[in-house]
């Protein structure tokens, strides 16, 4: 039952604010754009401006639209509202974009012919859904990985770029296959009454553009939207609001570009950097003073994101103590690096000066995190890894899951797949291709092939008669839909589907763990309906679908978190380890060559920075092993940019004396020292071709190894002109990285690689 709360008083609602935060929490009519830097109390302004909203201007709860990004920020914003105002805050609508536009489409997607009953395809049934497609199209999957394609569907779709208006880049592989595999892509979805989450917003703005009704209908519903975290929108999401924010204008975005961290999912910094000019109108605000760390941190952090050309001017600054030094540890080898890291975690917690809760150590990517687990279980050290398999992405849940798809959608061909015959029932994949067949030759769903089948009679016995139990088997279930409650409706699917009972009879540990899960399952069911007594079915299944995987770090009790940089997002930690702060690894490789990237690859360390509350070590290590070899890697360029007040050095490698600028190795060529800025690959390549001489290099002897040096210039006959920027190893065991102006970096081993010296 929730706990009763006493509103506060509308006098009293803005006294709890500092002047900054007043001042754009008063401001209510018109655009308005709030700019919130880390730890400055984004969530607080936010929800006192809406209570301002409710208590002192009269807006009815039920006229604002508040959008965010994940469904702990909305559970988050709804709570702190609820504390605030009480029982009127249910009646505003809170939640994530892809939240509201389910709603829309359940409410209004039949007049572009959307079914009302529509599934959603998480990540892993879209791809299964490109791999059908390109197996359609007799395209090897070890040409075009269906990830990359499906990422560049994604890509379209924030574009809002449907089938037709999609146009691949010319001399791009990728591009003019993902343009063929579109097309049968989205014509499997529709088949199978399915939407994956980039449709959900790319339909709802086209239910929004094309139907001026509907339009009006929901901006006189929501006359004032606010939007939190504007920084990593994507054009479409833009799109959306502009759409509902109509004539009036009345739409509050708060966001910090400087934590812009999601340009590899479709966001683009550059709408809210634009918000004044696609609002000429708009007021801004800063949010400037940080709750969170010690001076010392923000003045480090201050320094790294100040190197950024393009962002709004702000500067972090606290009224918290000043704090103690960060440390930057140099070290020679990864394993070092990672002792280094347990060992200080160990001291600090055996002297009484922190828990293991307090500490985060933070990566950038998560292949990562093997060597500090390593040195934490060699320490006896409890860790958790945030963002490891998620419960609801266990196979044995993904079945429940894709039974009650199909039990409320039975064209969901992907649910059907894969449950037909979990448990086993006789019906293998000899029979799952004729039921592909059948399903193609009626251009229909999975399901319809069945039906077909079923009617056909031309079946095996003992095939036909598995199908027809199977068929008899859902629809009893989907009588069950009708009359029963959810957690009942669980457990008489497991029960007449024999799922639950095949697990308890196996002799497999295994087993016994994923009965536990299903078990658990249940009760997830339960607790769901007594939060959301009115919900059914397709409420369940949304509620499953768009749980998003940034809301992973939830519970983290009394271990070491171990994490990347993009799920700390979000997270605070009284100490953080900030760890791999090499070349190639922060900035990642393939950033190096491209402006906004490398701007990225800066910011997401200021986002990790400014996740410390109390202590920040920093690390990298000289030597760490990378696509199998042992790689001789350089201090990250964002290092030279630390203030030198305030930072000690420790480690065991040899560290250049005075700026970090110094690191690049004497034969590197000065574009490609490390100098914080950019690589201009072809302003590069152009000066190389003036001074180069005309004849090309002559070719190696037969059975002589190769020999490339930083700043040779090089032929690829996939990626053509590009720079050598590093060069580890030695004879067959050399590695080089090649920087190309428009495939970012890529490494070869020097032996095999066909690249050719040019100059």
């Amino acid at each position: 039952m929730r706990r009763r709360h006493r509103p506060l008083r509308s006098t009293t609602i803005l006294d709890q604010l500092n002047p900054e935060q007043r001042q754009a929490a008063e401001a209510v009519e018109g655009p308005v754009l709030i700019f919130a830097g880390a730890g400055s109390g984004k969530t607080r302004t936010l929800t006192h401006r809406i209570a301002h909203m409710i208590h002192r201007c009269g807006i009815p709860p039920e006229r604002i639209l508040a959008v965010t990004f994940t469904n702990k920020a909305a559970n988050e914003l709804k709570e702190r509202l609820h504390r605030l105002i009480g029982e009127e805050a249910v009646r505003i609508w809170a939640g994530t974009f892809h939240w509201f536009c389910v709603r829309l489409l359940r409410a209004d997607g039949e007049a572009i012919g959307v079914p009302r009953d529509f599934s959603i395809y998480d990540e892993s049934d879209q791809v299964m859904v490109v791999k059908h497609a390109l197996s359609a199209l007799n395209i090897s999957t070890d040409d075009f990985k269906p990830p990359a394609v499906l990422n560049e569907i994604s890509n379209a779709k924030n574009r809002l770029l449907s089938v037709s208006e999609y146009r691949p880049e010319r001399n791009n592989p990728l591009q003019s296959t993902t343009r063929k595999v579109y097309r049968v892509y989205q014509d499997e979805l529709r088949r199978n009454g399915a939407l994956d989450f980039d449709d959900l917003l790319m339909l709802a703005v086209q239910v929004l553009d094309d139907f001026p009704k509907i339009r009006r209908k929901y901006q006189e519903r929501f006359q004032y939207l606010v939007v939190d975290e504007y920084q990593d929108i994507n054009y479409a999401q833009f799109r959306l609001l502009e759409l509902l924010a109509g004539e009036q204008r009345n739409i509050c975005v708060v966001g910090d570009d400087d934590q812009s961290i999601y340009g590899w999912r479709g966001a683009d910094v550059g709408l809210i950097l634009a918000f004044t000019q696609h609002f000429p109108q708009a007021r801004t605000f800063c949010l400037e003073r940080n709750y969170r760390s010690t001076q010392r941190i923000l003045d480090a952090a201050n320094a790294i994101i100040a190197a950024n050309e393009t962002r709004a001017p702000k500067k972090l600054w606290t009224q918290n103590p000043v704090g103690e030094d960060l440390t930057l540890y140099a070290a020679v080898t990864e394993e070092e690096e990672a002792e280094w890291v347990a060992e200080t975690i160990s001291r600090l917690v055996a002297i009484g000066e922190a828990k293991y809760g307090d500490f985060g150590v933070l990566y950038r990517t998560n292949a990562m995190s093997r060597v500090f687990e390593e040195a934490l279980m060699n320490l006896a050290i409890p860790y958790e890894i945030v963002g490891g398999l998620r419960f609801f992405e266990r196979a044995e849940i993904k079945d429940l899951i894709a039974y009650l798809h199909v039990l409320q959608n039975p064209r969901d061909s992907i649910g059907l797949r894969r449950i037909v015959n979990k448990p086993t029932r006789g019906i293998g994949d000899q029979t799952l291709s004729l039921l592909d067949l059948r399903a193609h030759q009626l251009e229909a769903s999975l399901w319809e092939g069945l039906v077909s089948l079923l009617d056909g009679g031309e079946l095996p016995p003992r095939t036909l008669q598995a199908l027809r139990d199977f068929h008899d088997l859902v629809e009893s279930l989907r009588e069950a839909v009708r009359s029963q409650g959810l957690p009942q409706l669980v457990r008489t699917l497991l029960a007449r589907s024999g799922y639950l009972e095949r697990l308890k009879a196996s002799a497999n540990a295994e087993d016994a763990r994923r009965a536990e899960n299903v078990e658990e399952f249940v009760s997830v069911a339960a607790r769901y309906t007594r939060k959301n007594p009115e919900a059914g079915l397709p409420e369940f299944l949304e509620y499953l679908a768009l749980s998003s995987d940034i809301d992973q770090a939830e519970n983290l009790g009394e271990v070491v978190s171990l994490l990347t940089l993009h799920s700390a997002k979000g997270l605070e930690f009284p100490c953080v380890f900030i760890v791999g702060l090499e070349e190639d690894i922060l900035p990642h490789y393939r950033s190096v060559a491209e402006t906004g990237e490398l701007s990225e690859e800066r910011r997401l360390l200021y986002v990790g920075m400014t996740r410390a509350q109390r202590r920040l070590w920093l690390s990298y290590a000289q030597r760490r092993m990378q696509f199998g070899e042992a790689q001789q890697n350089r201090p990250s360029r964002f290092l030279a940019d630390l203030p030198k007040a305030g930072l000690r050095r420790v480690g065991g490698a040899v560290r250049v004396s005075g700026s970090l600028r110094e690191g690049a190795a004497p034969d590197v060529p000065p574009e490609l020292a490390m100098t914080g800025k950019p690589l201009d690959l072809t302003r590069v390549l152009s000066r190389s071709r003036k001074t180069a001489g005309k004849a090309p290099e002559p070719a190696e002897e037969d059975g002589a190894p190769r020999q490339f040096s930083p700043g040779d210039r090089v032929r690829s006959p996939k990626y053509g002109e590009g720079l050598v920027v590093s060069v580890a190893g030695e004879d067959e065991k050399q590695v080089v990285t090649v920087a190309f102006p428009k495939a970012g970096l890529h490494k070869f081993n020097a032996e095999r690689a066909r690249l050719d010296k040019i100059g």
